[in-house]
């Protein structure tokens, strides 16, 4: 009799032990099922499609750029603008979910795509904007001889050749610019400060500063009779150098902006660009 309750005991512990189980399996699936949807609606409440989608989302820009001073203006609309010291610092937040897009340049975005995996550039530019060259408040004589070199610069092709040499599938690389041999350079120096983080614009080849501005400035001194000095520098400390007299031009595609006319003047626009929406993929 002793054997055959132990034997109904066994039996029941057994259905029992079995019920238990299924119901904390459940329980975990229904949790991770949980977790799972809790995450897809972040991801997608966080999507960034267009310009209308802006408004509450977190935004990369870099520090003092025309993305940060256009984006900004979201800030009302209940938005964060995460501010960064160079371009690529902003896409690597995005890439790690740390902002949900960021706003730079159009060149400078087609190169951070091209080289990174998993990112686009959305269809509809942020707004359109022309690059120049900052001059301290007041120096008149020198705007005037920067406007004449690059009105020349612009009528005989030079200007389009240096552009061309780094944007473009079928140009890039063909037209690399190179100083006339008999430049007289006996004005002396202009020193331009500019932000070396801005690809095609400006960025580093080994230890060299290349690209659009620093063959554009290049070839203003060769026209002007300077010789040419390059400083790196944070791009929010450009206008500063400017202003304290460290360096004569400051040349980092940067946007003319009321703001900015505040503290410098520009030279006439050399180049043409856009702000553009990075998103991943």
């Amino acid at each position: 009799m002793k054997k055959i309750l132990a034997a109904a005991l066994a039996v029941c512990m057994t259905i029992s032990l079995a019920a238990c189980g299924s119901s904390t399996q459940t329980a975990a699936t229904d949790t991770a099922a949980t977790d799972t949807a809790a995450t897809e609606a972040a991801s997608t409440g966080s999507a960034v499609t267009g310009i209308d989608d802006l408004p509450g989302k977190t935004i990369g820009v870099q520090l003092g750029t025309t993305g940060d001073i256009y984006a900004s203006d979201y800030e009302e609309e209940g938005s964060t603008i995460e501010r960064f010291n160079k371009g690529n610092d902003a896409v690597q937040a995005l890439l790690q979910g740390k902002v949900d897009c960021v706003i730079i340049d159009e060149q400078p975005a087609e190169a951070f795509v091209a080289n990174t995996e998993g990112l686009k550039i959305l269809d509809e530019p942020f707004a359109e904007e022309s690059y120049a060259i900052c001059v301290a408040k007041g120096n008149d004589e020198l705007v005037t001889a920067i406007n004449g070199a690059l009105a020349q610069l612009k009528e005989d092709g030079t200007l389009e050749s240096i552009v061309n040499n780094y944007i473009g599938d079928d140009t890039k690389g063909q037209s690399p610019y190179e100083s006339p041999a008999d430049v007289d350079r006996s004005n002396g120096t202009l020193v331009m400060a500019t932000n070396a983080y801005f690809e095609p614009y400006e960025y580093y080849d080994g230890d060299k500063i290349v690209g659009i501005d620093a063959d554009m400035a290049q070839a203003v001194c060769d026209v002007l009779g300077y010789d040419l000095v390059i400083e790196d520098m944070e791009f929010d400390a450009i206008i500063n150098a400017i202003q304290s007299g460290k360096a004569d031009i400051g040349v980092a595609g940067i946007t003319v902006t009321e703001d900015r006319q505040q503290s410098v003047d520009f030279t006439d626009s050399y180049a043409t660009s856009k702000q553009v929406i990075i998103v991943k993929e």
